[in-house]
């Protein structure tokens, strides 16, 4: 008797949403099986990686991250560019760290020219990310919705406590709103519920579970994001449907095991090969829990998840 390998039956379908714009619009979603499971089901759009762009020089990141970007960390259009053109980014993520109020506190106004002037320099799409604070990032995420009118960006986080500013802006100019809930599948459940009964049509949604990276979480974020797909895939949750957005490089290069030098960790390996394996590792996780973008920050790591991408497509 031929072995025939068990299947899933699955009931439910992730949603289809698009970002950008024209030749250069991106397609996510739409998965009809686990991850990677296409002897089960389909995986139509592979999924992608966003390379981080921050609108000022970082202070604290190692110095092996900041290698790759030297020269135009002052300049985000030129470090934007740089991401595209040189390390073939199929998007570029903007962290508008100058707004935060507990350092620049840079106005809206002057965040949004930023995001406008990026969006103007590249022709891959552009995710727009606040700093975490509801109502500085209602107030900067609503004016960037204004400026890039047409450019069919990302904006987020998008969060309960702001969510019908973020979200109407996203009505009202036609962008993907990045529902943001800390690792909680019935957080996320509330908030996707939210956002679509203050009229943010479904294609216009997509789910950031929030991460922990490698030796910091990753477990418990796996476990979360597993039980959202197992939701949306098998128990037809339609307000878990949704593909996911994962915010991973500043999680892995913020821990100490990323930070440490040579010198400070002589036993740990080269420090440089260190922080790309972890971001790396990260990346894979996520892709096997259901991630459809990742938010990543060294070409090197980059290039090795886009490899591990390609021969899972092909292996299923």
């Amino acid at each position: 008797m031929a072995f025939e390998t068990p299947k899933i039956t699955y009931t439910g379908k992730i949603k289809s949403i698009a970002i950008g714009k024209g030749d250069q619009a991106i397609l996510l979603g739409d998965e009809s099986s686990y991850p990677f499971h296409l002897f089960e089901g389909e995986m139509p759009n592979t999924p992608r990686i966003a390379m981080e762009v921050y609108d000022v020089a970082p202070e604290d990141w190692a110095e092996a991250a900041l290698k790759p970007f030297t020269g135009v960390t002052e300049d985000p259009v030129a470090w934007a560019k740089r991401n595209v053109e040189e390390y073939k980014a199929d998007m570029v993520c903007l962290h508008l760290i100058s707004t935060d109020p507990n350092g620049l506190d840079r106005p809206a106004d002057e965040a949004a020219q930023t995001a406008k002037k990026v969006a103007d320099a590249v022709d891959v799409p552009l995710i727009v990310w606040g700093v975490d604070n509801d109502d500085k990032d209602a107030e900067v995420l609503r004016k960037v919705a204004e400026v890039c009118e047409g450019k069919h960006l990302i904006i987020g986080p998008v969060v309960e406590g702001n969510y019908k500013q973020v979200g109407a802006g996203a009505i009202g100019y036609k962008h993907t709103a990045i529902a943001s809930t800390p690792i909680d599948i019935n957080l996320a459940k509330q908030l996707n519920i939210l956002l679509g009964n203050l009229g943010v049509p479904d294609e216009q949604i997509i789910v950031d579970p929030t991460t922990g990276g490698l030796g910091y979480g990753i477990e418990y974020t796996y476990s979360v994001m597993e039980r959202i797909r197992m939701a949306a895939l098998t128990q037809q949750d339609e307000r878990l449907q949704f593909p996911m957005i994962c915010n991973l490089a500043r999680e892995v290069w913020k821990t100490k095991e990323a930070k440490l030098t040579a010198e400070e960790a002589p036993t740990m390996g080269d420090p440089e090969k260190r922080g790309i394996l972890m971001e790396g590792v990260t990346a894979v996780v996520l892709l096997l829990a259901g991630a459809d973008i990742l938010v990543m920050r060294h070409p090197e790591a980059v290039k090795l998840v886009r490899e591990m991408i390609g021969e899972l497509m092909a292996a299923a």
